[in-house]
């Protein structure tokens, strides 16, 4: 499952999309993004994490292509 996550999720980025945890889960069922970037990352994949802040306060990661 995990190379079908990651090709869903390069190909999600690879449109100019970003991704948040919570997006990931939505739309791929994938519980750890975090794990899934990492992984693109060793593959040589430009992903450019950023904090951003929810409605809420709390703080999460959002992955975008470079």
């Amino acid at each position: 499952m995990t190379e079908t996550q990651n090709t869903a999720i390069l190909n999600h980025l690879l449109t100019g999309c970003s991704l948040t945890s919570l997006e990931a889960l939505k739309y791929f069922n994938c519980f750890r993004l975090s794990a899934r970037v990492r992984e693109l990352k060793d593959k040589g994949f430009s992903i450019k994490t950023e904090m951003i802040k929810t409605n809420s306060g709390k703080r999460i990661s959002k992955y975008s292509m470079v």
